[in-house]
C-alpha cells in the first residue's frame, strides 16, 4: 500500500492507494468516528462490493442508497434522494456519508455530505480509475444541470480516499480508457516525465500490468495532491486541471448527458484544446500529433459529435466556472508538460479550432 497526503492544514487527509484495500477493515474504520453510518453507491457497483464495504462496518448503524449508474442521474433530484433517507434515518450532523463508486457517485455523495446539517464527515471509496486518479482526491463536489454541468457544488474535502486498484478488475474497457485520459492529462499540464513514460508504457497501462497501473495511479494522484495544496478552491494553479474540459464539458452538455463518457469528452478536449495552442504558436504540428496519437492509442476518441455545431459549442463553453465578465477563458498548453492559467483568446484561433474539429 502505498500512502499520499493532501496537505490542507486541518483538513489534510491520506490517499490510500493498493491492491485488495477493502480487506483491511482497520484502514476505513480508522476514518469513522460515529456509529450511523451511510453508504452511496449505483447499481452496477453496489452489488459487487457493497457488501464487502458493510463487512467493514459491523458496529455501526448502517443505510444504504443505491443510485441508478449514470451521468444524466447527476442530479439535485438524486441528491435529494441522500437527504430523504438521512432524515428519515434520524442521521446526526456526526454521521459519516461513504461514496462507494465512480466520479458521478462521489461528486454527488460529497455535495450531499457537505449539505447535510451543514456538513457531515465522508469517504471516498472509488472504483472507476478516473475517479481513482482524479474526481475522489481535491473535494470538488456537486452536480450538473441543464444549461451546464457542475454548475451546482461545493468544495468540500473527504475524511479519506481508499483507491483499492483490485476493484478496477471488473471495470469495463470503456469506463478504463476513460480513466486512461485524466491520467494523460497530468503528464501534458505538469509532468513530461511522465507524459513519456505514458507513450512508452501505454500497452502495458492497457493490458491492465499492476506494476504498470499502480505507478499510473500513484503519480497522478501525487500530481494532483501537489496541485490541490497549492491551491483548494480554484484561484490560481488548479485551474491547470481542466486542461481539456471547457470543450468536453460542452460536448457532454450540447449532447447529451450520457452519450460521451466524462473522460472521452476531455480526449476529444484536450486534442481541441492542443490545437488551439497549435494556433497561437505554442506548440508545433508535431506535439499535437503525439497528443492526438496517445489518446487514439488509449481507444479513446479524437473527434467532437458532427451534430454540435461551432456556434452551439460556443454557446456551452460560455457557461464554464473559469469564464469572466461573459469571456471564454481556457487552458492551453506552453509545452507538452505545461500548461497556462486561464487565458481569453481571440474569436478567429477559436473559431478555426472548432471548425477543423467539427462542423460549421
Amino acid at each position: 500500500m502505498k500512502t499520499l497526503h493532501v496537505d490542507l492544514g486541518e483538513r489534510s487527509y491520506p490517499i490510500y492507494i493498493g491492491h485488495g484495500l477493502l480487506q483491511h477493515q482497520e484502514l476505513l474504520q480508522q476514518h469513522i468516528h460515529s456509529r450511523q453510518v451511510m453508504i452511496v453507491s449505483n447499481s452496477t457497483v453496489a452489488p459487487l462490493y457493497l457488501q464487502r464495504v458493510a463487512d467493514c462496518l459491523e458496529e455501526n448503524l448502517l443505510a444504504t442508497v443505491i443510485l441508478p449508474d449514470g451521468e444524466q442521474f447527476k442530479t439535485l433530484e438524486s441528491t435529494s434522494t441522500i437527504f430523504d433517507a438521512l432524515l428519515e434515518k434520524r442521521f446526526s450532523r456526526n454521521a459519516t456519508l461513504i461514496a462507494l463508486g465512480g466520479g458521478v457517485i462521489g461528486d454527488i455523495g460529497g455535495f450531499a455530505a457537505a449539505c447535510y446539517q451543514r456538513g457531515i464527515a465522508f469517504v471516498q471509496i472509488p472504483t472507476t480509475l478516473l475517479a481513482q486518479v482524479d474526481s475522489s482526491v481535491g473535494g470538488k463536489t456537486g452536480v450538473n444541470h441543464a444549461l451546464g454541468k457542475n454548475m451546482i457544488g461545493a468544495f468540500y474535502q473527504p475524511r479519506c480516499v481508499i483507491a483499492d486498484t483490485g476493484v478496477l478488475e471488473t471495470l469495463d474497457d470503456r469506463q478504463f480508457s476513460a480513466g486512461i485520459a485524466e491520467v494523460i492529462k497530468y503528464g501534458l499540464i505538469r509532468d513530461q516525465a511522465f507524459f513519456h513514460w505514458l507513450e512508452n508504457n501505454l500497452q502495458a497501462l492497457l493490458a491492465r500490468d499492476k506494476q504498470a497501473l499502480a505507478y499510473a495511479i500513484e503519480r497522478s494522484c501525487r500530481n494532483k495532491a501537489e496541485v490541490v495544496a497549492a491551491d483548494e478552491q480554484e484561484s490560481g494553479i488548479r485551474a491547470t486541471l481542466n486542461l481539456g474540459h471547457t470543450f468536453g464539458h460542452a460536448i457532454e452538455t450540447g449532447a447529451g448527458y450520457g452519450r460521451f463518457l466524462h473522460g472521452e469528452a476531455v480526449a476529444i478536449g484536450t486534442c481541441q484544446a492542443a490545437d488551439l495552442s497549435r494556433r497561437l504558436g505554442w506548440l508545433d504540428a508535431a506535439d499535437v500529433a503525439r497528443i492526438v496519437s496517445i489518446f487514439q492509442e488509449a481507444r479513446l476518441p479524437v473527434i467532437p459529435p458532427q451534430d454540435l455545431s461551432a456556434q452551439r459549442f460556443l454557446e456551452l463553453m460560455a457557461v464554464d466556472k473559469k469564464n469572466i465578465d461573459g469571456k471564454i477563458r481556457l487552458i492551453l498548453l506552453e509545452s507538452i508538460g505545461s500548461a497556462t492559467l486561464p487565458v481569453s483568446v481571440d474569436k478567429q484561433p477559436l473559431h478555426e479550432t472548432l471548425k477543423q474539429y467539427g462542423r460549421n
